[in-house]
């Protein structure tokens, strides 16, 4: 551990944090957009999800509003607030950008252990309580809306294949079809 005096801790923990937001955020705007157009083995829903009605009952819909979208800190970033469009490609791109977004919260989390270097035990134990309150909803929200889009999108091609036929909707999860 490296001892500082308290003014200059609280200095640099005050500055690191924004430095790793937004230089990682920079970092995963940048990274080519293959890393994030298929679902693998993390992307993927998992059984405990329950379809996304693990979301459902946190009340992801309720609360997601009320958080900032950083799609546009850059320029080049993609806004999730709203939707901008309705087409199969829109939603594949937001789909994509979910992922992105996913990833970018996952790696900020790390960066906390750091603290640990110029922090005591309990403030650094502190920051990294800090990187999962921070982080976390985020990541929620990105599976929340994913899951949403992928059950659309299939509708939507399900549409296109079988003229006629209505998709079956499983659950109120499925019913809802914008992100806000």
């Amino acid at each position: 551990m490296v001892t500082l005096s308290t003014g200059w801790t609280l200095i640099i923990n005050i500055l690191a944090w924004p430095i790793i937001h937004l230089s990682f955020s920079y970092f995963c705007l940048h990274l080519n957009n293959r890393y994030f157009t298929e679902d693998n083995w993390y992307y993927r829903q998992k059984d405990w999800e329950k379809s996304g009605g693990i979301y459902e009952k946190l009340g992801v819909n309720k609360w997601k509003t009320i958080v900032p979208d950083g799609g546009g800190v850059f320029k080049g970033g993609f806004r999730k607030k709203r939707l901008l469009g309705r087409s199969g490609e829109y939603f594949q791109m937001f789909i994509q950008e979910t992922r992105r977004a996913e990833f970018t919260h996952l790696i900020l989390i790390p960066p906390s252990l750091l603290f640990f270097i110029w922090n005591t035990l309990e403030v650094g134990f502190i920051m990294v309580a800090y990187a999962l309150i921070v982080n976390i909803p985020f990541i929620i929200i990105q599976r929340y809306n994913r899951f949403r889009f992928q059950r659309i999108l299939t509708r939507k091609q399900q549409k296109r294949t079988a003229p006629g036929k209505k998709a079956k909707m499983n659950s109120s999860f499925d019913k809802k079809t914008v992100p806000y």
